[in-house]
C-alpha cells in the first residue's frame, strides 16, 4: 500500500504518449534509459530485484510513469550506486 502511494504521488512521465507495459522488462527499461551509463549490471539487478518488489502490472505500469529523477531514486535510494557497488 505504501508503494503505491508513494508511486502514485510521483506520477508524471507518461501523461500522454509513451506505453506502459505493466511488466519487469518495462520497468526496468524506463530504469536503464534513465541511468546515467545504461549499465548492463543495473538492467540485470533490477531483473532480479524487481519481481519481489513489485506485486502486480498496477504498481510496475505507476513505476513505469515516473520520471526519470524519482524512478532512479526508487530503485537506487537516496545514494546512487552502480550495480557493481552492492554488496
Amino acid at each position: 500500500m505504501l508503494l503505491a502511494i508513494t508511486v502514485d504521488a510521483c506520477i508524471v512521465r507518461h501523461l500522454v504518449g509513451g506505453r506502459l507495459t505493466g511488466t519487469c522488462d518495462g520497468a526496468c527499461s524506463h530504469y536503464v534509459e534513465c541511468k546515467p551509463g545504461h549499465a548492463d549490471a543495473d538492467r540485470s539487478r533490477c531483473a532480479t530485484e524487481c519481481p519481489s518488489v513489485f506485486s502486480d502490472a498496477d504498481s510496475l505500469r505507476m513505476y513505469e510513469s515516473l520520471n526519470c529523477k524519482d524512478a532512479v531514486g526508487f530503485v537506487d535510494g537516496t545514494n546512487p550506486r552502480a550495480a557493481a557497488a552492492k554488496k
